[in-house]
């Protein structure tokens, strides 16, 4: 399924900016993961403070391109459309784009009454409107600039057609939660992480030579992050308990590096994901090994614990780029 586009039309002053900010950061703090598109038509400077680039970045959006007639962030000296732009963005829920008034995707409009220069178009032709100017008549959903909570429900609910996806971890009160899974669909799941224990050289004979006081390093450590991935919600508070239909849990020395390698994979046929369960897994192995080694080395270093792939969900499949 292609991301949800929305685009945002307003002239210059109108607080569009700082709207579409104020959206990332609480769509952000929901659970979405927003990319931002921004076209520039006079040049810009990225990443300085007060620049817009750098707003939406410190706001949350997973992430940022702009471009202009002259030149496109990463920096390209050309300008590109914004099919170029999107295809840049990836693995996020919902792309907002700043500008590019020709494209054919859904806009919020905006009108500053101050400002007096109107919409960019008539106010009917948006899927809804932010505005203070009282006097504006339109048959679409209408919202104040102060209202981004209102404007979020409406794109999520309305634009995107997700009435019963519930983003948030926080209550009315903004408190933390745990999210509601309960109307969703089993379905096949499955998630592998990765991470390393990084080891002095007389550390590593002893564990390959089986020379450890306290035993075998890797199958002890094996056992405890199968342990650790069937106790996750027990660790991490707002996970759910899922019905894990296997673990494989792999250690191997890699001598080169001088590392105990650890590699999980996580499964269940359930209602949402077991990334934390592959992690978790890969981070009590990882521990245990630090344990069973602390008495010859104190300054072992756990390293590049990571997710490498996820399948099944809402969300879709995920695959980590090699780095």
């Amino acid at each position: 399924m292609a991301t949800p586009v929305i685009g945002f039309s307003a002239y210059s002053g109108t607080g569009k900016t700082t709207a579409m900010e104020s959206l990332v950061r609480l769509l952000t703090e929901r659970g979405v993961r927003v990319g931002v598109v921004k076209h520039d038509c006079h040049g810009f400077e990225i990443d300085h403070p007060g620049k817009d680039s750098f707003r939406h970045a410190q706001a949350g959006a997973t992430a940022v391109v702009i471009t202009s007639s002259e030149k496109t962030a990463e920096i390209r000296q050309r300008a590109e459309s914004l099919e170029d732009c999107l295809r840049r963005i990836g693995d996020v829920d919902l792309i907002l784009v700043e500008g590019f008034k020709h494209a054919d995707i859904p806009r919020i409009g905006l009108c500053r009454k101050a400002s007096g220069k109107g919409f960019t178009e008539p106010p009917d032709r948006f899927a809804a409107v932010i505005t203070d100017d009282e006097t504006v008549q339109t048959s679409v959903p209408r919202f104040s600039f102060e209202d981004t909570a209102g404007l979020a429900d409406f794109i999520l609910k309305e634009m995107l057609n997700m009435p019963d996806r519930d983003f948030t971890h926080f209550n009315d009160q903004g408190r933390a939660r745990m999210v509601n899974v309960g109307d969703k669909e089993p379905t096949r799941r499955t998630a592998v992480a990765a991470g390393r224990v990084l080891v002095s050289r007389e550390t590593f004979a002893l564990i390959r030579s089986g020379g450890m006081k306290k035993g075998d390093v890797l199958t002890v450590a094996q056992i405890a992050g199968i342990m650790a991935a069937k106790h996750t919600p027990d660790w991490i508070p707002m996970c759910h308990p899922v019905p894990l239909t296997g673990i494989d849990l792999r250690l191997w020395l890699d001598e080169e590096r001088l590392s105990v390698e650890i590699k999980a994979t996580a499964r269940c046929d359930g209602k949402t994901g077991v990334e934390m369960e592959a992690l978790t897994a890969v981070s009590g192995a990882a521990l245990t090994v630090y344990d069973m080694c602390k008495a010859i080395q104190r300054d072992m270093v756990i390293d590049g614990i990571c997710l490498l792939s996820k399948t099944g969900g809402v969300h879709g499949d995920y695959y980590r780029e090699e780095t």
